[in-house]
């Protein structure tokens, strides 16, 4: 199943690379915040597409800047 959780995370980090096209990578550990990849004006559509990847619905209520911080949070707390 790694390869699964692995395809997952490869549909997050296409959409973040489509959304930058002057970027041809994103490291595991790299800040996505910090390093602008997500800003306030697209959080609500990267959200979306991290659930679209994973079946998981997130709960707005609930959500932590820490578990969107980089790719390997993502696959953490939503793979």
């Amino acid at each position: 199943m790694p390869s699964t959780t692995s395809s997952n995370v490869d549909a997050v980090r296409n959409w973040l690379l489509a959304k930058h096209p002057e970027r041809d990578s994103i490291a595991p550990d790299e800040d996505l915040i910090a390093a602008r990849f997500v800003d306030s004006l697209s959080f609500v559509e990267f959200v979306l597409t991290i659930e679209e990847a994973s079946g998981v619905e997130i709960d707005r209520e609930e959500i932590d800047l820490a578990d969107f911080r980089t790719l390997e949070a993502i696959q953490r707390k939503f793979f």
